[in-house]
């Protein structure tokens, strides 16, 4: 039998993971990888970039906020004020760099999927969504208490449930007085607008009245 070496590739990241992550964050790691995937089948995406970009969205999360700055800094990747205000964001910058130089990945669809899954972005590509989307509804998510119906949602559109989870994440950074990057912001508004007021308010009344709540701490950003 033929050896895939995409495959091959994989199972190589896979084994450096569990030896990196602590066993919860490889656990997550791997349930937003196969959420990726099924989500790539549903919208007809490349199903091995989508598990690439699941698998590696984590990869710098264990380091701490000061060594995530300190590494950022030694290699010259440039952080922005906000990101620097709201350093939970910042293992997305450094894990794509890490996904390029220590994984070997090139493809710069999934680089910038990493990059920007914490925050999101405007005009996000189906890649983007399908991770952004894939870290909030992960089988092992169980806090939000609209889960049920943003996974519902998350097969059926994927602007409106990026609306939806930036929605919630916001109203909840907000209410408990968390730093937020001024780039989810940006994406927020972006997507307030390309979301027509009806679908809006088909996704609130399918996801639940926003209490604050609904974006959850996120443990796997």
């Amino acid at each position: 039998m033929n050896r895939n070496p995409k495959f091959e590739q994989i199972a190589e990241i896979r084994k450096k993971l569990k030896k990196e992550l602590e066993p919860m964050r490889y656990e997550h790691t791997l349930s937003v990888s196969f959420t990726c995937m099924n989500l790539a089948m549903n919208y007809g995406y490349d199903l091995q970039k989508a598990e690439l970009a699941g698998l590696l969205h984590d990869c710098a999360k264990h380091f701490t906020d000061k060594e995530l700055i300190a590494r950022c800094e030694k290699h010259g990747i440039p952080l922005t004020i906000g990101q620097l205000k709201a350093p939970a964001v910042i293992h997305a910058i450094y894990g794509a760099w890490l996904a390029e130089h220590k994984y070997g990945v090139e493809d710069p669809e999934i680089l910038e999927a990493i990059r920007c899954h914490t925050t999101g972005k405007p005009a996000m590509g189906t890649l983007d969504k399908i991770l952004y989307i894939a870290d909030f509804i992960e089988p092992r998510r169980y806090k939000a208490p609209d889960l049920p119906s943003v996974r519902a949602l998350a097969f059926q559109d994927l602007d409106q449930t990026v609306y939806a989870i930036m929605d919630g994440t916001l109203h909840y950074l907000k209410q408990e007085g968390g730093s937020v990057d001024p780039m989810t912001e940006e994406a927020y508004q972006y997507y307030k607008e390309l979301v027509p007021l009806s679908e809006k308010g088909e996704a609130d009344n399918g996801t639940g009245k926003r209490d604050g709540k609904t974006g959850d701490k996120r443990p796997g950003r």
